[in-house]
């Protein structure tokens, strides 16, 4: 079974960012071969890593609920198309799940889809996915376990409330998870004082405060000019901090 790391947040807290600087440590560390799983309805983990994709979980899905190719299994048509959607890249493969555009029952095709995407995972040591808040993609995978659930937050009240309904909503979905840690990302110098109020807060909910990460003007930057922050320089404040952090999760 893979190592699962899901990361999860609500919008503009830097969370594909994260994802993608996880990525770039693990790699750095030898923890390796990575399937990266873009499941934000928002797909941009692609963009964090400087890759490209054009096939997605979700048009495989949309095809077969259509009715597939004629002469060919359903099971065997959906195993094409992901392996049409995988990316390969240097040390991680990436696979981006993308949604359902039409209307009606897609009982059966995620169905089948959770069976061929749990398939999938086996091929790979380690399994970082990068979901939207509602977390409904980990949901459906089969094995419903994950080893280390890592939200990222600002530090907004507002956002601290959203990471503890995050770690709420795993109980109600029956997921199986770990560890559950908090990253405040995105910290102001004058914020530096709440870090007791948060380590607190967090913790009352059985989160796990792990730290925080200082704003950068380099991750602006480089999204502004559309490069990936996956390159972001090793002297970036926000790449060694979110480093140190890691190093706490392995």
């Amino acid at each position: 079974m893979s190592f699962t790391i899901a990361l999860a947040g609500k919008g503009g807290t830097g969370k594909t960012t994260m994802a993608g600087l996880l990525i770039r440590y693990m790699l750095g560390k030898g923890l390796k071969p990575i399937l990266a799983v873009d499941a934000d309805a928002n797909a941009n983990l692609n963009e964090v890593l400087g890759v490209t994709y054009e096939n997605t979980v979700g048009d495989a899905r949309e095809e077969m609920k259509k009715g597939g190719l004629e002469g060919m299994t359903k099971d065997i048509f959906m195993d094409m198309r992901i392996q049409q959607a995988l990316v390969e890249a240097e040390g991680f493969d990436l696979i981006v799940m993308g949604r359902p555009e039409g209307q009606g029952c897609y009982c059966a095709a995620n169905n089948l889809l959770s069976e061929i995407i749990d398939k999938l995972t086996h091929n790979y040591r380690y399994l970082v996915v990068d979901n939207e808040a509602g977390m409904e993609h980990i949901s459906r995978l089969t094995t419903r376990h994950i080893d280390v659930l890592l939200i990222v937050s600002d530090g907004s009240r507002r956002g601290l409330q959203a990471a503890i309904r995050i770690g709420e909503l795993v109980q109600e979905l029956g997921l199986t998870v770990m560890k559950k840690f908090v990253i405040v990302n995105q910290v102001e110098k004058k914020e530096d004082a709440q870090w007791e109020t948060w380590d607190q807060l967090l913790g009352a909910n059985d989160l796990i405060f792990l730290g925080v990460v200082p704003k950068d003007d380099r991750i602006y930057e480089f999204d502004k000019e559309g490069k990936p922050t996956f390159n972001l320089p090793e002297t970036s404040p926000a790449v060694q901090t979110a480093f140190q952090l890691f190093e706490k999760v392995f």
